[in-house]
């Protein structure tokens, strides 16, 4: 690991146990680097994330200064009153430029930003020449253990988020698993989601018989005041680049989201969407890793960073509702082939993946 990374996970350690209390001044990076023997630029890149990611906020000649706030603590944020609602002036935008595409109906299948033809045909060749019949043996109600193991495998070392495959579920894209959500938890389940949001996710939960409530969308993620009034038992949250807004939540706003689930005995659904394409020079830190007594789903999916025909995501379950989930939906048939299971497996385990992942992050951060 970079030295910068030491620095950064170190003092995001100490921020969010309290060490550095918010509103509190960081030590000047030159205190910092004679303090942990480090050079100067190494403390700055690590103040970059930091401040990158909410955590803290940079003052002209004044410093670094703590935004994250630990403990129980939970109330309407003063920005609240000051903040701009995006809903107008999205709904001005999406007017001006025509109907709603989606989140990746914009995209056609050569862009730089999939996998390419021929290492995904490679593949398939692979998976067919070893597998063999194997391919055509149906799924298990999860998805193909290999698969699970490789998103495992591939989500420890890529994103620190630490989960057996029995904790996850792969399906036919997003919008299934936000379906297989309702069937576990019920039609009597009031969910609240983003507005402005992609609109999917309303349609299907309201396609589902389950009950919705839009909560407004500020310029950090849903505002303090929605969260306070809310009624909703189960939050459904797009932290990276909320779609049609771009919005991105800070660490301030996930831990605030977190806050509301223990406050209010909720769930978070979080709908990781397109978070492989951070510019940042490291992976954003999930709601799901943050929080630690499983009160946190989680939700991606392949069809933005493999190819659009790749319909294929996968939901990781807390440990705590393994059970109640294998109760109330393991009868249900895993909806994708084998076949696609294997070969996607094979590009986690592989490096090819990651590769890709990397090489469009590159470019991303180059323009």
């Amino acid at each position: 690991m970079k030295k910068y990374l030491d620095v950064y996970e170190k003092i995001k350690k100490e921020i969010t146990e309290g060490v550095y209390k918010k509103n509190s001044k960081l030590p000047s990076k030159r205190t910092l680097s004679d303090q942990l023997g480090v050079s100067v630029i190494t403390v700055e890149h690590a103040y970059e994330l930091l401040y990158e990611e909410g955590y803290i906020d940079a003052v002209e000649k004044s410093g670094y200064f703590v935004l994250y706030e630990s403990g129980n603590y939970y109330g309407v944020s003063a920005n609240d009153k000051k903040e701009k609602i995006l809903t107008d002036i999205v709904k001005d935008k999406l007017s001006s430029e025509g109907k709603e595409k989606g989140r990746a109906g914009k995209y056609s299948f050569n862009e730089e930003n999939f996998i390419s033809y021929d290492i995904y045909a490679k593949t398939v060749r692979k998976v067919l020449s070893e597998y063999q019949d194997e391919v055509l043996v149906k799924s298990p109600s999860f998805g193909n253990e290999k698969l699970r193991i490789s998103i495992a495998d591939y989500l420890l070392r890529s994103r620190g988020i630490k989960v057996s495959p029995n904790q996850i579920i792969i399906g036919a894209g997003a919008e299934y698993l936000y379906g297989l959500i309702v069937r576990t938890f019920g039609k009597d389940t009031v969910y609240g989601i983003e507005t402005p949001g992609y609109r999917k996710i309303k349609e299907v939960y309201e396609t589902d018989g389950a009950k919705v409530e839009t909560l407004k969308l500020g310029k950090d993620g849903i505002l303090s005041s929605e969260l306070l009034k809310t009624k909703a038992d189960i939050l459904h949250v797009t932290p990276f680049r909320s779609y049609p807004t771009g919005v991105t939540a800070s660490a301030v706003k996930k831990n605030e989201y977190i806050r509301w689930a223990k406050n209010n005995g909720g769930i978070i659904v979080e709908d990781d969407f397109e978070s492989e394409y951070t510019p940042s020079k490291k992976n954003v830190d999930t709601i799901f890793s943050m929080e630690d007594e499983g009160r946190v789903i989680y939700v991606n999916s392949f069809t933005r960073t493999i190819a659009p025909s790749v319909r294929m995501a996968y939901m990781l379950i807390p440990e705590n509702l393994t059970d109640l989930f294998i109760e109330k939906i393991g009868i249900y048939s895993c909806p994708v082939a084998t076949l696609e299971q294997l070969t996607v497996s094979y590009l986690l385990d592989n490096g090819d993946f990651e590769r890709h992942i990397n090489k469009v992050r590159r470019k991303i951060r180059g323009k």
